[in-house]
């Protein structure tokens, strides 16, 4: 991948600054670390991927039914009284 951009002596060049600016003794540590970040993050791609295609070939149980409404005044029943109005 990078290959296509660099050549041997520009990689050999970045190298030398790398060993200049971090030294021989931390270059192991900054390597283990940056393997260690490239796994996880190869990890949660690969755990985003089984989940989209997860929920892309979950099928419903049932079909979702949209709420029912809620009764409205007109629909519950009037109570009627036992004393007839006066007239």
């Amino acid at each position: 991948m990078l290959a296509g951009f660099f050549g041997g002596w520009e990689i050999v060049l970045i190298l030398a600054v790398v060993l200049l600016l971090f030294g021989a003794k931390k270059l192991p540590e900054l390597a283990k670390g940056l393997g260690t970040g490239i796994k996880e993050f190869k990890k949660a791609t690969k755990e985003v991927t089984d989940e989209i295609q997860n929920a892309q070939t979950e099928t419903p149980s049932k079909p979702a039914l949209p709420p029912s409404p809620a009764p409205s005044r007109a629909d519950q029943p009037v109570a009627q009284s036992s004393n007839p109005p006066k007239a």
